[in-house]
């Protein structure tokens, strides 16, 4: 495709990512190629990496298109919101304005009012001293109590942190090889991966790299996993011949690490209230070779909780919430969080949380995590959980896993952010439920 080709599918997946509000906008683009089969893998990260760059400054990109008053209230376009971008990553206005010629594939021409726009960017860097911070720092008006309270004098270098692009990392499946033995593979296949600092089974490769072409990737040697994500399965520390419950499995990714860690011996449940998302954990399991993990719908009414209380060794909660670690990955879900959807997720956590608590067998552990940054649903969830269940507490520092590195070994409950770990943002919390008698 020529550039001016890329710049247009660049503009129409905005538009199919506008247009599908409630959506996230990974999957609005998985759709987009799939319906676009002939764009081949370069252009496809070309169009996605223009797109995502645009998300990843929505707000400073309208704070300068806008910055003219007689433009202050106009919507702003996919199409002038991605020649901004250019503008900022560094290509100069007449340059731009000929990837606008309207000739075959490429956009049509930018307005006279478009250009008037664009010229007033010349000379201006994207982040600017006279942006209100939450528009410098790309998060919501409403947002910034919240932040200022967890994260007070380093809420700049935290939010500034997940404004970058992510890291892949690869979590290495012990059930089909070594590490090294992954490292050498993904070598020979022409990828550059390092081990990761932190996770034990982890790689990290830099950039957009299309690992899932690889062999080693198809034969289940390795798998997509952040590695803070990978450092909730450590903290679960699942050992052979236990039966553990996975109580928000979704697609199984961390169901996977589990099982992995048990050697496939003993018993997994991954429950879910998505049939879609179980019905997607299948593919993955075969692929991993994980054979001790059975699946269950999660439905309202539905009596098979009660059934089961006090059956489980460990069960693990990795709770719906904002997603707000996520943020480097998922810049589109910072467009979408309010304050009230802050507020239901709490009251639900709370609720799995109390429902997850009468599973855990007397001597066993419940571990709670989020990929969120906020404290609301983080530790202050924590707190009230132990007020309102007597019978837990946390998890006391011999019985924390030896798979955790020692920094994070010493703390019942942490939390991790890219600024501070390098990782996406995390949240977790080990807490144990006394034995009975």
């Amino acid at each position: 495709m020529t550039p001016a080709a890329r710049l247009s599918g660049a503009i129409d997946l905005l538009c199919a990512i506008q247009n599908a509000p409630h959506r996230p906008a990974d999957a609005v683009a998985n759709n987009f190629f799939r319906e676009r089969r002939y764009i081949g893998g370069g252009d496809r990260r070309a169009i996605s990496t223009l797109a995502w760059d645009v998300l990843r400054a929505w707000r400073r990109l309208h704070w300068h298109l806008r910055a003219d008053l007689r433009y202050r209230h106009e919507d702003v376009s996919p199409r002038l919101l991605c020649a901004a971008m250019l503008h900022f990553v560094g290509q100069p206005l007449s340059s731009i304005q000929s990837l606008f010629s309207g000739e075959r594939y490429a956009p049509a021409p930018l307005s006279e009012r478009e250009m008037v726009m664009l010229e007033a960017l010349e000379g201006q860097d994207i982040s600017s001293e006279k942006q209100p911070l939450p528009v410098r720092l790309e998060y919501p008006d409403w947002l910034h109590p919240y932040l200022v309270e967890d994260f007070g004098d380093r809420l700049e270098e935290e939010m500034r942190a997940l404004m970058g692009a992510p890291s892949l990392d690869l979590r290495v499946n012990l059930l089909k090889g070594t590490r090294e033995e992954a490292l050498r593979r993904l070598r020979r296949e022409g990828f550059q991966g390092e081990p990761t600092a932190l996770s034990p089974w982890g790689i990290r490769l830099e950039g957009r790299q299309p690992v899932t072409v690889a062999a080693l990737f198809r034969e289940g040697l390795v798998e997509i996993q952040d590695e803070g994500s990978q450092l909730i399965a450590a903290a679960v520390d699942a050992r052979p011949g236990q039966r553990l419950l996975d109580y928000c499995a979704g697609a199984a990714g961390k169901t996977l690490a589990l099982a992995m860690t048990m050697e496939n011996k003993g018993q997994i449940v991954a429950c879910d209230v998505s049939r879609v998302r179980l019905d997607g954990a299948t593919k993955r399991l075969r692929r991993a070779g994980v054979h001790n993990v059975t699946r269950h719908l999660l439905s309202e009414g539905d009596k098979w909780a009660k059934r089961r209380e006090g059956q489980f060794d460990t069960v693990l909660v990795d709770a719906p919430c904002s997603g707000t670690g996520t943020w480097r990955r998922n810049p589109d879900a910072r467009l979408r969080l309010t304050e009230e959807d802050i507020k239901e997720l709490c009251a639900k956590q709370a609720a799995i949380l109390d429902i997850a608590a009468r599973l855990v067998r007397p001597g066993g552990k419940l571990v709670y995590a989020t990929c969120s940054l906020l404290g609301a649903e983080n530790g202050k969830q924590i707190e009230a959980f132990l007020k309102r269940q007597e019978a837990y507490t946390l998890l006391p520092a011999e019985k924390r896993s030896i798979l955790l590195p020692e920094e994070l070994r010493q703390k019942a409950l942490f939390s991790l952010t890219p600024h501070g770990f390098g990782t996406d943002g995390f949240f977790v919390a080990a807490m144990e439920k006394m034995s009975q008698g």
